[in-house]
């Protein structure tokens, strides 16, 4: 009896042991991997592209949800990504442009409050970024962890976070990853027989392969067109530079898949895939035309009962802090700011270094402009946004052209605030052969839907009935039959960028 009772006790307290471990045996619940990519538009398998090579993002919708519908806020690296990490259009968060070097653009301090790697921390995750980070201040927008890695090799930079993905810890891990793919850069393929070389996006020269990847090269008589780009052997011999960039990233994709498995996590990891804006191409990136603000999103949630979804919702990069957020368990849904609030005030009142700098509107930077998905992921037919707003003011700091934008699933306006102005190239996009072989031709030269003339020179409104002329070809503005429309618009634009506390709004008033 004596040895039964014996056997008992050491069977419970065995039990208990296992319990007391299993967070650290089986690995946190909740975590998240957020994948940002750069300068990618929606040309994957997934989408519908036929050329694409892009097997594990393919695999990944398969198993969420894809949205058709999804939206960044304004086609620029650093203004973007703020953005992204803060919930906040960038107007308002004060990242006009361009973070690095001369631009100098930064965030306002008060965004310490709702900044993305600040409320992960305070909801109870360890925090890590590897790749592209391009934003400032960094104490606003401060990781616990940063970890270093080729960011024109996903791959290599899924083996460098796996440590940190993989650590024994009873605390959900939250990974930024940011990859410089597919961004112009690298020099020219010179092994183009054209007089304008192509750039090579990343790629190696010479057909070599990054370290960990196999290459996956494209016939430039193959790629799609988008319809904002001319086809011209330019424009292919760079679409196939650009997608062999893409399908590295996919590879990236691909390890993190595998370590995730292999850690048994993976169906404790919600993953979310996207890009800062569209492909960076003249009409795609720095523009607020579709080819410049669509972007690809998906989001695998292993919580989520129903997978496989193509969902029809428009969505905004603003959603993205609040859902990831929410996700977490931190997000206060009555306030749509952090259930743990920093009041910035008190945050920076212990630090005089930061005492007289620029905090922004203060009292207007306490909760989100954005606004969870993670309930309808699955339910495909369910609305989140009926209108959606864009806000461009810089890229490059020399390229100042405010533009405005209010869409929806019927209309889309765009207000080229500085219209007067030839419109302002980014330096790479100048240079880009499969833009400087029209330009050499003629003013008059086709490039997508328009003329390099009309690309170059814009009117103050553009727009377009956007769900019977998808590829923006047709300018409204000037037609009779639109005119009570374009009026019921432009209030409707006006409403919000008073909204979301934009600046320009005060133009409508005396410009």
């Amino acid at each position: 009896m004596v040895n039964l009772l014996g056997m008992i006790i050491r069977s419970l307290i065995s039990c208990l042991a296992i319990i007391t471990l299993a967070p650290s045996l089986f690995g946190a619940e909740k975590n998240i991997i957020f994948f940002i990519t750069d300068d990618e538009s929606p040309t994957l398998g997934c989408y519908g592209d036929e050329v694409a090579k892009t097997p594990a993002i393919d695999a990944l919708a398969k198993d969420g949800a894809l949205f058709l519908n999804a939206y960044a806020t304004t086609a620029s690296c650093s203004a973007s990504r703020s953005v992204v990490m803060s919930g906040l259009h960038n107007h308002a968060n004060g990242q006009y442009g361009h973070q690095h070097a001369f631009h100098k653009f930064a965030s306002y301090y008060n965004v310490v409050g709702l900044s993305l790697p600040r409320v992960m921390a305070n909801a109870g995750y360890r925090t890590a970024q590897i790749g592209k980070y391009h934003v400032a201040p960094e104490e606003v927008f401060h990781y616990q962890t940063y970890l270093k890695g080729s960011s024109r090799n996903a791959v290599q930079m899924a083996e460098q976070s796996k440590e940190f993905i993989t650590a024994e810890s009873d605390t959900p891990f939250f990974l930024y990853f940011a990859t410089s793919d597919p961004h112009r850069g690298g020099g020219k393929d010179q092994n183009s027989k054209r007089q304008l070389k192509p750039d090579l996006f990343g790629n190696k020269r010479d057909r070599g392969s990054h370290a960990g990847v196999k290459e996956v090269f494209y016939d430039p008589n193959e790629v799609p067109i988008p319809a904002f780009l001319p086809d011209t052997p330019e424009t292919r011999e760079e679409l196939a530079q650009y997608y062999q960039s893409v399908s590295r990233i996919d590879q990236g994709l691909a390890r993190l898949v595998e370590i995730l498995k292999e850690a048994d996590l993976y169906d404790k990891t919600m993953i979310v895939f996207t890009s800062d804006h569209g492909m960076a191409f003249a009409g795609g990136k720095t523009t607020v035309y579709e080819g410049g603000l669509r972007v690809p999103f998906v989001v695998r949630n292993p919580y989520e009962k129903k997978r496989g979804v193509r969902h029809k919702a428009l969505i905004s990069h603003i959603d993205i802090t609040p859902s990831l957020l929410d996700f977490g368990g931190g997000l206060d849904a009555k306030t749509n700011r952090p259930k743990n609030w920093v009041d910035p005030n008190k945050y920076w009142k212990e630090k005089p270094y930061a005492a007289k700098e620029n905090r922004g509107q203060a009292n207007k930077l306490s909760s989100y402009h954005g606004k969870s998905w993670i309930s309808i992921l699955g339910q495909p037919e369910e609305a989140h946004w009926d209108t959606i707003f864009a806000s461009h003011t810089f890229h490059e700091i020399q390229m100042y052209y405010p533009m405005r934008v209010v869409r929806d699933s019927e209309y889309k306006l765009i207000w080229n605030i500085a219209h007067p102005l030839p419109y302002p190239f980014a330096s790479d996009l100048w240079a880009a052969s499969s833009f400087q072989a029209q330009y050499r031709k003629s003013m008059s030269a086709p490039y997508g839907q328009k003329t390099v003339r009309a690309y170059i020179h814009r009117p103050e409104f553009e727009f377009f009935k956007i769900d019977e002329d998808p590829h923006e070809s047709k300018n409204l503005a000037s037609n009779a039959k639109h005119a009570e429309a374009l009026e019921r618009y432009k209030k409707k634009l006006k409403a919000q960028q008073q909204k979301f506390h934009d600046p320009w709004a005060m133009k409508w008033s005396y410009e």
